[in-house]
């Protein structure tokens, strides 16, 4: 069944999509709308909109294009690389899996824990997806928590959804992730983490609906355990009586509790200096480097440890920086070919409504469907926002409300069977993509309907 749907390479897909655009360049008509100045903001004035003399883009263009795309992103993908670096150090120390570990431990000594396991792990897991964009580094905790689960007596999926869901629904309603809400805000010339409060209610609501929804179903499947859809799968795993990581854990040291404290810490500050001093990517970025050095002397990293942690750490989004660049080289080839506007002209219409609640929702609803394609959230806003920030102002939707939409079509990760964190949890957990789906449908009409609510209050709050 995967194999039959699996999608063509983030890059071929971009690639593929950098040769029609500047095939159509040669087609397609140029246009340009007139822009003014409203309390300081540049915006288009809908009503400007006329046809101008188009530049069609040659093999040449196409071919220099991924160049000035990495060069014009520049700001973004090195906020990505040294972002990406001081996390890999965070990492390093082991810090944030000593935490869950010791969380994970504390359920064989308390009644008290066993009941709240799955409210304070999906809000540590959601928590990191809001925060610092946890995602792939839910996946080896896969494997603690299906064992937890079943001693709880619950099942596979429940281990599953704790750190897998967990994080991919605080990804999605994030209020600070570096990189989709910080990367879409920059491109969208919203400035970077505003509208922190709003976005906390919602990842509130969101982490709560989900909580609720798994705590009803373990409790459902505890009482009788034949309904879980792997119950097959965790009787076999009951009789292996599989080991995991806990049995050698001893537990959260001053050190990891150091470490912790200086990631709060560096949060608290990165808000602080947003909300006083509107700080941009460039002040945050520093912030975290900073934060990496101090990390890695508190966490007692050697001078080897902590430059091979932070060089792997932006190693790994090296694949995110790439994407950031060929996503910006389509907007550099429809913007030479002067057809950006033209494009702008003939989407409002399709985006457009009586109410821009309804519009709002139609930019969710494509933003859902590109997810399927595109999964990288740093290169889906740079792709997208540079479009969808002026669409919005078109259709009587803030730029602030554009970026929400965006986001939440990251709500669709954890079920589409083309992301590679959805197809690598379910490999290592041996649970069929179909019989995941079906589980999840009902949590994903719970996300679908909280973005229609949450994207038609902040069109009437303005917000």
């Amino acid at each position: 069944m995967l194999k039959k749907i699996r999608m063509p390479n983030t890059f071929v897909l971009l690639f593929s999509l950098l040769v029609m655009l500047a095939i159509s360049t040669w087609f397609v008509p140029g246009g340009k709308y007139e822009t003014q100045v409203i309390n300081g903001k540049t915006v288009i004035d809908p009503s400007s909109f006329h046809y101008v003399a188009s530049n069609p883009q040659g093999f040449v263009d196409l071919m220099m294009s991924p160049i000035k795309g990495f060069v014009e992103a520049a700001l973004i993908i090195g906020f990505v690389l040294i972002v990406g670096g001081a996390f890999a150090v965070l990492q390093k120390t082991q810090a944030i899996d000593s935490m869950i570990k010791s969380v994970a431990l504390a359920h064989t000594r308390s009644s008290l824990v066993r009941v709240m396991i799955i409210p304070v792990f999906v809000t540590l897991f959601s928590l990191g997806g809001a925060s610092f964009g946890m995602a792939e580094e839910a996946i080896p905790f896969v494997m603690i928590f299906i064992p937890l689960a079943l001693a709880l007596g619950y099942d596979s999926i429940v281990g599953v959804s704790i750190p897998f869901v967990g994080s991919q629904v605080g990804f999605a309603a994030a209020f600070l992730n570096p990189f989709n809400v910080g990367i879409a805000q920059g491109i969208a010339g919203v400035p970077v983490f505003s509208g922190i409060a709003f976005r906390l209610v919602v990842w509130f609501l969101a982490t709560a609906l989900t909580i609720a929804f798994l705590m009803w179903y373990a409790a459902r499947i505890k009482k009788n355990p034949e309904l879980s859809p792997t119950y097959a799968i965790d009787q076999e795993r009951r009789a292996q009586k599989q080991d995991h990581e806990l049995s050698t854990f001893e537990g959260m040291t001053k050190i990891h509790k150091a470490v912790l404290w200086m990631f709060v810490a560096t949060l608290s500050v990165m808000v602080f200096g947003v909300v006083k001093y509107e700080w941009f990517i460039n002040e945050i970025a520093a912030l975290f480097l900073v934060m990496a050095i101090l990390v890695g002397i508190v966490g007692r990293l050697s001078s080897d440890e902590f430059v091979d942690a932070f060089i792997q750490g932006a190693k790994d989004l090296i694949t995110t920086a790439l994407v950031i660049a060929l996503a910006r080289a389509t907007m550099i080839l429809a913007r030479d070919a002067h057809i950006i506007d033209t494009m702008l002209f003939h989407l409002t219409p399709l985006v457009q409504s009586a109410n821009p609640v309804f519009a709002a929702h139609k930019m969710f609803v494509i933003q859902s469907v590109i997810n399927f394609f595109i999964h990288s959230g740093s290169g889906q806003a740079a792709l997208t926002m540079p479009i969808m920030a002026p669409l919005s102002d078109l259709v009587g939707v803030s730029r602030q409300t554009a970026v929400l939409a965006f986001q939440f079509g990251e709500f669709t990760t954890p079920m589409i069977p083309t992301s590679g964190i959805t197809v690598g949890v379910l490999a290592l957990a041996r649970i069929p993509w179909v019989t995941w789906a079906k589980w999840m449908i009902p949590l994903q009409a719970i996300y679908f309907v909280l973005a229609l609510i949450m994207l038609a209050i902040a069109c009437q709050l303005n917000w």
